[in-house]
């Protein structure tokens, strides 16, 4: 762990309130350090919650604590392009930590103006967190970093027992869900770890944060009008709205109806396993409705060679490599493929899943002389000729090189 100089020992730690965070204000006072504690508010809580975490900072010994809104850049810098682009992580993981990013260019920002190049977050050394953190500093200047959690795990084995323990010796309590499981919230939506979760065992009832249960789910289906301009939902159910409102109003909707949970086991830039829960209600309604848009207006070269770059893009977000000038590239593509991706998609649930059930573009690839397998504007004549054209080469090799069928000699 490298330090600041003894003229300079003011330090900026990203904090939650969690246990994590909240243990690292005390021991980075123990070692002579005035903590700066920043949340950086990308959507997750209400104000009952950024009051409590402004006081567990105060509480902790914090010489001052500053919150920050960071869901418009959530909004424009994560939630527009992972739709846009419309690929997950090894196909499962909608990137809802990406957040991460985001909090630690408004840390950096806030060392600046402190007049400090330390810089804390409470990562542990298992995780992809720490790899995000660090490496998106490294991306954007030179700073300390400070690393409390990945310092005590070379002394204690179950690093948030010990957390534990340490904040209550300390007179601090420590919420219950947070002993046991590590959660976080945020615009994109809700991911948990820690406990059975970790052990490959059915998570606990308290995993369940923003998707309802089936049981809970209204008996009448759901219909949602999403608009967008360009790629970019503007517009639901037909009001104009700020991206973030957009996303707020469709985890709260496709919540209700359980859209969006599931259970991600993958593997991580670190090298182990990593098994979470997740709920993304409104991110599983814009990609949904995204894609049925896309796929109406895109070529078909389009459609098929835009995945791979998505993938790419993904894989660098998830990994670290969020300040990658590649992930740029990417981007720039990604965002040029959208220039008539313009329209609206009608979604539909009962619960579970949703589906988009209706899709009004102008911009739509259609033949007005033929629809798919109904009618058409050429003749047999000329489908045959396709077909024989079509399939020339292996036709040829069909007659040059017969292959034998299953049970010929």
């Amino acid at each position: 762990m490298s330090q600041s100089t003894a003229s300079n020992k003011k330090v900026v730690l990203a904090f939650s309130g969690g246990l994590d965070t909240s243990f690292c204000v005390p021991y980075l006072r123990e070692r002579g350090y005035d903590v700066v504690t920043l949340f950086v508010d990308t959507g997750g809580v209400d104000d009952a919650e950024r009051a409590y975490i402004e006081q567990r900072a105060r509480d902790l010994g914090a010489v001052q604590h500053v919150t920050e809104s960071g869901a418009q850049p959530i909004w424009d810098d994560v939630v527009v392009p992972l739709v846009i682009g419309g690929q997950l992580y090894q196909d499962v993981y909608p990137l809802l930590v990406s957040d991460r990013y985001i909090i630690v260019e408004r840390a950096l920002a806030l060392c600046d103006s402190l007049g400090t190049r330390a810089f804390a977050h409470g990562c542990t050394g298992m995780g992809n967190d720490q790899v995000r953190f660090d490496q998106t500093v490294r991306s954007l200047g030179d700073y300390d970093i400070l690393a409390p959690i990945r310092d005590i795990q070379h002394e204690h084995h179950a690093v948030r027992a010990y957390e534990a323990e340490y904040l209550q010796k300390l007179g601090h309590h420590v919420r219950p869900k947070t002993a046991k499981y590590s959660i976080n919230v945020n615009l994109l939506g809700v991911t948990a770890s820690g406990s059975e979760i970790d052990e490959f065992q059915a998570p606990g009832p308290e995993t369940w944060q923003m998707c309802a249960r089936p049981e809970s789910w209204p008996k009448t289906p759901a219909r949602i009008d999403i608009e967008f301009q360009q790629g970019v939902a503007v517009k639901l159910d037909g009001e104009a709205l700020p991206g973030p409102e957009i996303l707020r109003r469709l985890n709260a909707q496709l919540g209700a109806y359980g859209v969006g949970r599931n259970i991600y086991t993958g593997d991580t830039t670190i090298g182990l396993k990593g098994r979470i829960v997740f709920e993304c209600p409104g991110i599983a309604g814009l990609m949904t409705a995204h894609r049925a848009l896309e796929e109406a207006i895109l070529t078909a070269n389009q459609n098929g060679f835009k995945p791979l770059v998505a993938k790419k893009w993904v894989e660098l977000v998830y990994r670290g490599f969020f300040f990658e000038p590649l992930k740029d590239d990417l981007q720039a593509f990604l965002r040029s493929s959208q220039t008539f991706v313009s329209g609206t998609v009608t979604l539909e649930t009962a619960g579970g899943v949703v589906t988009p059930i209706a899709v009004r573009s102008e911009h739509i690839l259609r033949n007005k002389g033929a629809v798919y397998a109904q009618s058409a504007d050429w003749d047999a004549r000329e489908a045959e000729g396709f077909i024989k054209l079509l399939g020339m080469s292996s036709t040829l090799s069909a007659r040059v090189n017969p292959r034998r069928r299953p049970g010929q000699r």
